[in-house]
């Protein structure tokens, strides 16, 4: 029997040549209600929504972004509510608020329905918006979710490493313990989080069940586990698979922790741009 998990290559991606004027990256606002999304996108292709990991910016996608654009995809990063010029209620909120954010950025582009990629919390924000607004997701990436539960301490780690008041020797240390493997930069994320986003998120999930949004409606799915991840340790790398069947494809990713983007991101769009071409 074929194994459940396949493994992404080890060898280094190489970026393709120079976006082109079709690719170039715009930002804007985009209104809805009383909301307002600072979105950026490039490229030109079916598309695909990115969503960053609690209390950060899409900026962390620049890299990855680019790529998927010159590989042929729309590529859209609204960012969250509280984050860079995102604004919205923050309290009183739940997940579904946060999906129909993401829903409303892709009924605007008139393309969908859309693939979601979400990385850590924004993978579940990628699942309420499968579950709640089906007709315009075509399948959801999760990049680096943790599994379904992991220990209490690491919610402590991201909150440290959150915390701009600190010096940065103690997010550096608490960036290794969660994010980053010993090789890899981790003072890359020192910058970049959002306060208000991440308190608005931790609100968020906490009043939303677990259940209202896991099995992510019956899209197909794209499980990318980092292979040392502390949120998902080996023994739950077919987590996922175990719960919703054949309609998820896991794919490891060696030489990577939680944070997973900056670390692979030639992996990580590699096994996108596969899975997707067999959807």
């Amino acid at each position: 029997m074929r194994s459940m998990v396949a493994l992404a290559a080890m060898g280094p991606v190489m970026a393709g040549p120079a976006a082109s004027a079709e690719m170039t990256r715009s930002r804007e606002i985009v209104r809805y209600d009383n909301i307002e999304i600072d979105l950026i996108a490039e490229g030109r292709g079916p598309l695909i929504v990115m969503l960053p990991s609690r209390g950060r910016d899409s900026e962390d996608f620049d890299d990855v972004a680019s790529r998927l654009a010159q590989a042929g995809y729309r590529v859209l990063r609204p960012q969250p509510r509280g984050a860079c010029r995102s604004t919205g209620p923050l309290e009183g909120i739940r997940m579904q608020d946060l999906a129909r954010d993401v829903a409303h950025v892709i009924a605007r582009e008139n393309a969908g329905p859309a693939v979601i990629a979400g990385h850590a919390y924004g993978n579940w924000i990628a699942r309420m918006t499968a579950t709640d607004h089906p007709a315009l997701v075509r399948g959801i990436v999760l990049m680096a979710a943790a599994a379904k539960t992991f220990p209490d301490e690491l919610r402590a780690v991201v909150q440290q490493s959150a915390d701009a008041s600190l010096p940065d020797e103690p997010r550096l240390a608490a960036l290794r313990k969660g994010f980053f493997l010993p090789a890899h930069d981790a003072s890359v994320w020192l910058h970049g989080w959002a306060p208000a986003a991440n308190k608005a998120q931790g609100a968020a999930a906490s009043a939303t069940k677990q259940a209202e949004y896991w099995q992510a409606g019956t899209v197909p799915m794209l499980d990318l586990v980092p292979e040392r991840d502390p949120f998902k340790p080996k023994e739950k790398w077919n987590e996922s698979r175990a719960e919703s069947g054949e309609r998820v494809s896991v794919v490891v990713i060696p030489n990577a922790s939680h944070a997973l983007i900056p670390e692979q991101p030639g992996a990580v769009v590699d096994a996108i741009v596969a899975w997707i071409a067999k959807l």
